[in-house]
């Protein structure tokens, strides 16, 4: 097993379920000291006990400056230093048509899926990464911020703006040797994913399997991703072996959207 992680810090927001948790425990099997944070207490206390004296949970809303602030305080505290922030908090908000789109829906969505990883990322950088002059932001869209998905339009309009975000960070923060890119996943096999295919089946009057089925029959490799499969991505963007790879919005999608 390499270490790729050894020495190495990293915040994992979002770390309750899905995704996060996945990531926490594949870089701490590679040597990382760990602050995971998420809104669900006794998940993300769960994520982090089951790592052990590597992981730090705490319980936050990323969406306020002052849960941003604490959680950055944790690792800082602990360990001094921020090497990777991986912004990983999302929320899907409710579906509407954008006749009828409210303001709270969409400003929620926004609030979570984007202004959270301004928040996470100003709040790294001024912390640590700039003084240290290193360090590793990534952030993690959505396949749906490419195609637009009908009732999406507080999720889609947000996850697109973190591909730009991603940009002006990276561009930002290239004089003082801190790397960011976006993941952009497809459709994760996760609990999410299994209830959206539910809820929809159940709307259009189909079975979960003709549903999955449909979603599925575009998708050249006729697979849905593991976490597994996103975090692999997300391990190697924050490792050294990705030093000169920055700014850039990367798919792990099957191949359901190619961009080229």
């Amino acid at each position: 097993m390499m270490a790729r992680f050894t020495d190495k810090v990293a915040i994992i927001t979002g770390a309750s379920s899905g995704l996060g948790p996945v990531m926490a425990k594949m870089m701490a099997a590679e040597g990382a000291k760990l602050v995971l944070a998420a809104r669900r207490r006794e998940l993300v206390d769960k994520a982090a006990s089951e790592i052990g004296e590597a992981a730090v949970a705490m319980h936050a809303d990323v969406t306020k400056e002052a849960d941003v602030a604490a959680m950055v305080d944790a690792a800082m505290t602990r360990w001094g230093k921020v090497d990777i922030m991986m912004n990983n908090a999302a929320a899907p908000g409710v579906d509407k048509y954008i006749w009828e789109q409210t303001l709270e829906n969409w400003n929620a969505t926004f609030a979570i899926d984007l202004t959270a990883a301004m928040l996470c990322s100003r709040e790294v950088l001024r912390r640590s990464m700039i003084e240290r002059k290193s360090g590793v932001i990534i952030n993690f869209s959505s396949v749906a911020g490419w195609k637009g998905v009908p009732r999406k339009s507080h999720y889609c309009s947000a996850k697109a703006g973190l591909r730009a975000l991603t940009k002006v960070v990276a561009m930002e923060a290239a004089a003082y040797g801190v790397r960011c890119n976006c993941i952009v996943p497809g459709q994760i096999d996760t609990e999410l994913l299994r209830n959206y295919f539910k809820r929809t089946a159940g709307e259009e009057g189909i079975s979960y399997e003709e549903k999955r089925a449909q979603m599925l029959a575009g998708v050249p490799l006729q697979t849905a991703s593991t976490t597994e499969d996103v975090a692999n991505l997300a391990l190697f963007l924050a490792s050294d072996a990705a030093r000169t790879i920055t700014g850039q919005s990367i798919n792990v999608d099957a191949g359901e959207y190619m961009v080229g």
